[in-house]
């Protein structure tokens, strides 16, 4: 069977890590099995669907990679084809035109609470004949009242309702547009979608869809049904966990590696490994690996994966993605931080912690300098920052030589490293805190280093 799978999401918000889930899901079982990842864009719900939305839905996969394989298609653009397949099913006495005034069916529906019974509409058993010509009306489902309707979810099992538990769900709505429950099943079935993986929040629209399928004489799909993602208190995945669009992730300073190997393992494991490559994650990827408890997302765990990532980066490629975020003034800053890059990307949990760090690396002369670094000049540490000025006046300027100079400096003032690291940190980088301070004075260079000192020290 060629696998066909689709991702399929409601243009009313943007794309959130729970979306993000199910298209990476969706992909890398079509990629497994060398089938086809489609998408569709739901947007039967005209009055909260925004063009924004599906732009930043289509820039989020994009940028996932999640791309479809095809061009998406748009629902609503399929309505006519929805509204046919509805005509058929009256045709076929498998659905039937409700004429319930609103009035009546809120009557209904309170009867029906205190009864504990479906709601059923009386227009259910009436024929063609009785139909109130003029009238407005819907179109309904007509559910069995008895049995029993089993799907075999490859996530979830085997899974059984009564089927006087369904309501005559509405296809058609009064002004003769169709409803998403009817809208997914024709969408699926002439888009040839051979498996529908999806949230579990949808399992019980499975049983009324399944009712579609059957009463057209379609195959219906297999389903898997994955389990929601939690906060890492167990509630309900919100903001307040972290949980923002994927594109806000990225503005922070996530990598789309990072995010896609993150998100692989909400919910579905492959032995004890946080980070898996693509390649691999298409090579493993499967249904029966996927749990059935919902998952927990962390936002520390996040960071730490992608800070492995960033670790990985070339340094060219890290320079690039961190130089969007700022105009280096000239060809040395590149050089300096280049230099300090591999430094820089150990302490890193995103690159915009790089970028956002390095100002002292990129200007020349006078730097801004922290509050919490001024008061480390004193006029002490100032009166020995200058002498090691000029003991540094012959120092071969590597990292070697300029070690050798300060160890002996420190050696005839009878000092620690720790007596002087923080002021001189604070007059070269105007910070409190950097990487190796001799590091950053090689980057610099002997010229800007010495131009620093004096200016930290108030002689220039």
């Amino acid at each position: 069977m060629n696998v066909v799978t689709r991702f399929a999401p409601s243009p009313t918000g943007y794309l959130h890590i729970g979306g993000a889930r199910t298209a990476l899901f969706n992909w890398l079982f079509a990629r497994h099995h060398a089938g086809t990842y489609l998408l569709r864009i739901e947007d039967t719900d005209k009055a909260r669907s925004t063009d924004d939305a599906i732009a930043a839905i289509y820039d989020g996969l994009q940028w996932l990679g999640l791309a479809g394989d095809q061009p998406a298609v748009s629902q609503s653009a399929q309505s006519a084809r929805h509204v046919e397949v509805a005509n058929a099913l009256v045709a076929a006495g498998a659905a039937y035109q409700c004429f319930l005034s609103a009035e009546e069916l809120t009557s209904i529906r309170e009867a029906s609470k205190n009864s504990g019974d479906t709601v059923r509409s009386p227009w259910r058993d009436r024929g063609p004949s009785e139909a109130q010509l003029g009238k407005s009306f819907v179109v309904r489902m007509k559910m069995p009242s008895d049995g029993s309707t089993t799907i075999k979810d490859a996530v979830q099992g085997n899974v059984t309702v009564q089927n006087k538990v369904l309501d005559d769900m509405v296809i058609l709505r009064a002004d003769g547009t169709p409803t998403y429950m009817l809208a997914v099943v024709v969408d699926d079935h002439d888009m040839g979608i051979t498996h529908v993986i999806r949230g579990d929040d949808h399992l019980n629209n499975a049983f009324r869809q399944y009712m579609v399928y059957k009463s057209m004489g379609w195959q219906e799909p297999v389903f898997a049904h994955i389990p929601l993602i939690h906060g890492s208190d167990g509630t309900k995945l919100s903001k307040r966990h972290g949980a923002l669009s994927v594109g806000a992730y990225r503005d922070m300073g996530f990598l789309s590696d990072a995010m896609f190997s993150y998100l692989l393992r909400l919910g579905w494991s492959s032995g004890d490994k946080d980070i898996i490559s693509r390649d691999n994650a298409v090579r493993l990827f499967d249904l029966d690996r996927i749990g059935k408890s919902p998952a927990r997302f962390d936002n520390d765990k996040l960071r730490d994966i992608n800070a492995n990532y960033i670790k990985q980066m070339d340094s060219h490629s890290l320079f690039e993605l961190i130089a969007k975020h700022f105009t280096a003034s000239s060809d040395a800053a590149q050089q300096r931080i280049l230099y300090m890059l591999p430094l820089l990307k150990e302490r890193a949990k995103t690159h915009l912690d790089i970028a956002e760090s390095v100002s002292y690396l990129i200007v020349d002369g006078p730097i801004d300098m922290d509050a919490d670094a001024a008061v480390l000049l004193t006029n002490e540490t100032k009166d020995i920052l200058l002498d090691l000025n000029k003991a540094l006046t012959f120092a071969k300027w590597d990292l070697e030589g300029l070690k050798v100079v300060i160890n002996t400096f420190l050696e005839e003032k009878d000092l620690k490293m720790r007596d002087i690291g923080l002021p001189l940190r604070a007059a070269i980088t105007g910070k409190k805190q950097s990487p190796s301070i001799i590091e950053i004075m090689v980057a610099l260079g002997r010229s800007e280093t010495n131009t620093r000192l004096q200016m930290a020290c108030k002689l220039l």
